[in-house]
């Protein structure tokens, strides 16, 4: 199972910054000993090119991202001050996940040890997203006739607003977002499937709704390609969360996406999204458990991913 980093690209962040980069680095660290990958499963992805941006992002936004000219408002309106690093950061984790698919098709199984950056709308950034990475990797694996529909399954604790918004009036592009009612983005988007949930919500209800939205967006199509984001934010002791999933239930909700995959015989790309927990190692934690349960279903979705092949052959991974 491929997994894809890029946590040696690190943003100059100022002191106290609440943005947890180190979580990246801990978790590639935490795989890396846990003896259930070779060093050869590891690998960093090429930078994602402007035309692979610009299928999902405007050209005057991207332009001024890579320049430095965005204003103080937008640079606020991200999370981050501008800095090539930063420019450099966004364009492996998009990278990452454009990898992540492309080795999925293939694999059946691939993940990103970051992405997740949902928040970015096509002209502008927001809440720690400068380039939205499930969209430009969605948009490429078309562009490049690898597959003709995607479903992007986000399990993050906010809404992915962006995503939502790139894909609005898409039919090809299935968007299920399964959020906090009211978390951060206060003013909501319209996914393709919405699900919303009071602060508070437990393992069961959790779990429950996640079935349901699941059986809507494999009835709705069948999906050559899912991308599942794997937030650690739903997490009980989240500082941004404000749900109550324990760790058991945040692993029953992987296994519950990757059974659906492998039942549907759907590849599936996995990013690692959002993870502010009071404690750093359990946010690496919950990543971790859902690198390994992935690695687990990993047969299962090579299986899946030849069947696929055999309906679409896909061109060669680059």
């Amino acid at each position: 199972m491929k997994l894809f980093y890029a946590d040696h690209f690190v943003l100059p962040l100022p002191e106290g910054h609440r943005f947890p980069m180190e979580k990246y680095s801990r978790l590639r660290e935490r795989l890396t000993h846990s003896g259930r990958f070779s060093h050869a499963d590891f690998a960093v992805p090429a930078a994602a090119s402007d035309v692979e941006i610009l299928r999902a992002h405007d050209a005057d936004y991207l332009k001024r991202v890579a320049h430095g000219t965005l204003d103080p408002a937008e640079q606020r309106r991200i999370g981050f001050p501008w800095s090539e690093q930063m420019v450099e950061r966004s364009r492996r984790s998009a990278g990452a996940t454009l990898a992540a698919c492309r080795h999925a098709l293939v694999d059946g199984c691939a993940a990103n040890l970051a992405g997740g950056t949902h928040h970015a709308h096509r002209d502008f950034g927001s809440g720690f997203c400068v380039f939205n990475d499930s969209a430009i990797a969605a948009l490429a694996m078309r562009a490049e006739r690898r597959v003709r529909t995607v479903a992007i399954i986000d399990c993050d604790v906010h809404q992915g607003d962006g995503t939502a918004t790139i894909f609005a009036g898409e039919p090809d592009v299935f968007t299920l977002s399964l959020h906090g009612e009211k978390n951060f983005p206060f003013r909501k988007a319209a996914s393709s499937l919405d699900i919303e949930l009071p602060d508070g919500t437990g393992d069961a209800i959790y779990l429950a709704a996640l079935y349901g939205g699941l059986e809507q967006v494999f009835a709705a199509m069948q999906p050559d390609l899912a991308i599942y984001l794997a937030g650690a934010d739903p997490y009980r002791d989240d500082r941004l969360g404000r749900l109550g999933l324990s760790f058991e239930g945040l692993a029953a909700r992987d296994e519950m996406v990757l059974r659906h995959c492998v039942e549907h015989g759907t590849p599936v790309a996995i990013v690692m999204a959002g993870g502010y927990a009071r404690k750093i190692d359990d946010t690496v934690a919950i990543h971790a458990t859902t690198i390994t349960t992935a690695a687990r279903f990993a047969p299962a979705l090579r299986t899946a991913a030849r069947e696929r092949e055999a309906r679409w052959p896909a061109p060669p991974v680059r």
